[in-house]
């Protein structure tokens, strides 16, 4: 049960699944059945006649049609969530994207959910990545995400990390998974357990279907430039957020497929195409990356306490949020074509709401 991620789908209308969906039922009668179809059905017809003031009674009738002959107990789907031991009843995948996404309208048009469903986005890290996956998908800007992350959750983390306390110890790609179907069981997830890896990097970036998009939010250095160069050599794509003054960097090597990554900040370190981190140059090529001038004064002061007073470096829910929500923001606007620039940018709210 520590493993299982994914939930099951029924359409009992489907005498097999019909069968498989009573035996369930029948062999544990612990099983919590949450059945809301009609609340779902009334919202689908509210959508369908926006321009109607419709009473009870036309209500009543347009359900009526909607459903036709069948019984009600057929329509749409039941889904079980093994990690609760909970079923719920669910309008099918159509009319739940329709209804899930219709207050998306039209700062996200028909049109463009519907290219947004065809994406599939990979996150590295799952910080600030489980708040850009959870935001990603509540916001439907993509049908397929891949999840990679070695680690699993401790207490510390839970002054960012959306999660209970009954989820300690679980590996972090199951608690995001598991979140990302109790909001809509028809996103394709897929999970890396083992972080990304020399012997899964493929695989996560795409063997048959190659990601639309790559959101690097690793911890690790080695990984963080490895991955990059992967993306570049499949001209993909990258986005990073890094925690920070709300700091988020663009690399578009779908555009660019020359750019040097990192907006060439790196390029002192490469040979022969490659970086190697070591113990000696760990904290030049980080400063690098980040500018530790840029930092927030924060920021710097926490830097300079690592393994002394605290073991590691900051990080607020406020800003993971945040991250959550500018990553989301401009991967929506890449996949739609509106966002085409490569460059590093800021959100930077203690400027903002300086005085």
């Amino acid at each position: 049960m520590q493993e299982i991620f994914l939930p099951t789908i029924f359409r009992t209308a489907n005498l097999p699944e019909k069968v498989s969906f009573d035996a369930l039922l029948d062999g544990d009668p612990q099983i919590i059945v949450h059945d809301e179809i009609i609340g779902q059905i009334r919202e689908l017809i509210k959508i369908k006649h926006p321009s109607m003031k419709l009473s009870e009674e036309d209500f009543q009738s347009l359900i009526s049609e909607h459903i036709g002959d069948k019984e009600l107990s057929e329509y749409g789907v039941w889904v079980y969530y093994p990690w609760s031991r909970t079923i719920v009843h669910l309008l099918d995948e159509e009319e739940f994207i329709e209804v899930r996404t219709n207050r998306n309208r039209n700062k996200i048009t028909r049109e463009e959910q519907n290219i947004l469903r065809t994406k599939c986005i990979g996150i590295a890290g799952l910080s600030v990545g489980q708040s850009i996956a959870l935001t990603l998908v509540m916001e439907r800007t993509c049908g397929e995400i891949r999840l990679a992350d070695f680690d699993t959750a401790e207490l510390s983390n839970l002054n960012r990390i959306r999660t209970g306390v009954h989820n300690l110890g679980l590996r972090k790609t199951i608690i995001a998974a598991r979140e990302i179907a109790e909001i809509d069981p028809f996103v394709k997830v897929e999970i890396f357990n083992d972080g990304l890896q020399e012997d899964n990097i493929d695989a996560f970036f795409g063997l048959e279907r190659k990601l639309d998009l790559y959101v690097e939010v690793c911890d690790g250095i080695g990984m963080k430039l490895v991955s990059r160069f992967k993306a570049k050599q499949l001209k993909m794509p990258v986005v990073m957020d890094t925690n920070d003054r709300g700091m988020l960097d663009v690399e578009r090597f779908d555009l660019e497929p020359e750019r040097p990554i990192m907006h060439g900040r790196l390029e002192a370190f490469i040979e022969n195409g490659a970086i190697e981190v070591t113990d000696k140059n760990r904290m030049e090529v980080v400063n690098a990356i980040l500018n530790f001038d840029t930092l927030s004064e924060r920021m710097k002061m926490s830097m300079k306490e690592i393994n002394i007073t605290i073991n590691t470096w900051p990080q607020l829910a406020s800003s993971v949020v945040l991250g959550g929500a500018i990553t989301t923001d401009i991967c929506r606007r890449i996949l739609l074509g509106e966002h085409q620039t490569s460059g590093r940018y800021y959100v930077d709210l203690d400027q903002i709401f300086n005085g």
